[in-house]
């Protein structure tokens, strides 16, 4: 039997964080333990029925079994124009402005290799979303990371970032709503963004993956409604979150021309674009008058509202989040936030993901996902009041 080894740069991969989060989980589960998972980032609801009906009716189609079109079909790409133009007042180009993906990390992974060369520089926030490294290593590029802190609402503060990084980077990724922290980005901010770009000549690539879900009654901003924007950079949407599709893999990424074409010709060479029947279904999506995503929403408020009335409940304080479906909780003094997801795992039976997986800048803190329903987050926080952490 010949053994083969990974290449040297599968191994400079980061290691996977969900899946070792997983791994935990089962693991105690398999004891016969009733685990509470607050740790999961996966929708629980099912894609609504009409996308559902869609994608049936789409499957029968022969033509939908035949290879798809390189980059996508027109009617899906004009139909996220048209997503974009309805909800945000962002005019595209379907054919220069926006490139199909086989779910928005896809995206978010590739983009790095397909514009930078080995030992260029890129900024990402810490902390952050995990598989953002995945796409610096596969790129062999030089990372660079800018804290994000509560002081400034887990906005980053661009005059921190040293002169020399700032000459040197090319990307800088940013993410609002926010994984993990929940926080939510504001036009002033966005202007800052864009100035900064411009100056530095520093490519933007915000993952708008959380764009449905904002709280209290306002509206997520899309970093494409900031003037300037397009010239500076791109912003990466996907269809699982506001349409429970996380397992259909589609989304799409847009905004400037010369990031999409580069997007667009490296997925020549490694896909043939998703499904045909999985594109149909995401165009009625996208046409919908978007009522399901509304009645989702007010699931996640409700959600939100009944987790943060149960922590403060037993004294533990949430940061207060203002979108995605994630609640940001600070670790009781005397423990890191990887011991204190092994203790809550251990001894109560709570899973959450520790912050330290989302870059050092999450230390202190933990993720919980807003992806249960009551009575289990009061269930949760009875079972980690007994422990006496907060009182």
């Amino acid at each position: 039997m010949l053994h083969f080894e990974g290449s040297k740069l599968l191994q400079q991969l980061p290691q996977q964080f969900f899946a070792d989060l997983v791994k935990r989980v089962n693991d105690k589960i398999a004891t016969g333990a009733d685990v509470i998972n607050l740790g999961q980032g996966n929708p629980d609801q099912p894609t609504p029925d009409f996308i559902v009906k869609a994608m049936q009716e789409a499957t029968s189609k022969p033509q939908n079994h035949k290879y798809s079109q390189f980059r996508g079909s027109y009617e899906l790409k004009q139909a996220a124009a048209n997503f974009y133009q309805r909800q945000y007042g962002v005019s595209l180009d379907p054919e220069r402005e926006i490139a199909i993906l086989g779910g928005s990390k896809i995206g978010l992974v590739e983009l790095p290799f397909a514009l930078l060369n080995p030992g260029d520089t890129i900024l990402m926030p810490d902390p952050g979303y995990p598989d953002y490294f995945s796409g610096v290593a596969l790129a062999q590029s030089n990372l660079e990371t800018f804290k994000l802190r509560e002081k400034n609402r887990f906005l980053p503060d661009y005059s921190e970032i040293d002169d020399q990084t700032v000459k040197k980077a090319k990307l800088l990724y940013l993410n609002y709503p926010n994984n993990p922290t929940g926080a939510v980005a504001t036009p002033e901010f966005f202007s800052k963004t864009v100035k900064f770009a411009k100056q530095n000549k520093i490519g933007i690539v915000h993952d708008f993956a959380y764009g449905a879900i904002g709280f209290d009654g306002k509206k997520p901003l899309s970093f494409l409604q900031t003037p300037g924007a397009k010239d500076v950079g791109i912003e990466t949407y996907t269809l699982s979150k506001t349409y429970n599709m996380a397992g259909w893999r589609v989304g799409f990424a847009v905004g400037n021309a010369d990031m999409i074409e580069a997007i667009n010709l490296l997925q020549d060479h490694l896909f043939v674009s998703v499904f045909p029947a999985v594109q149909e279904a995401s165009v009625a999506a996208l046409k919908s008058d978007q009522s399901t995503v509304d009645d989702l929403m007010e699931l996640y408020q409700k959600r939100r509202d009944d987790f943060f009335s149960a922590a403060r409940s037993i004294g533990w304080e949430p940061y207060p989040s203002g979108g995605s479906f994630y609640a940001w909780m600070p670790v009781p003094q005397g423990y890191t936030s990887q011991s204190f997801a092994d203790l809550l795992l251990d001894k109560a039976a709570v899973a959450v993901a520790p912050g330290i997986g989302f870059g050092k800048g999450g230390e202190g803190y933990v993720r919980v996902g807003l992806l249960i329903d009551e009575p289990r987050y009061s269930e949760a926080c009875r079972r980690i009041a007994q422990l006496h952490l907060f009182d």
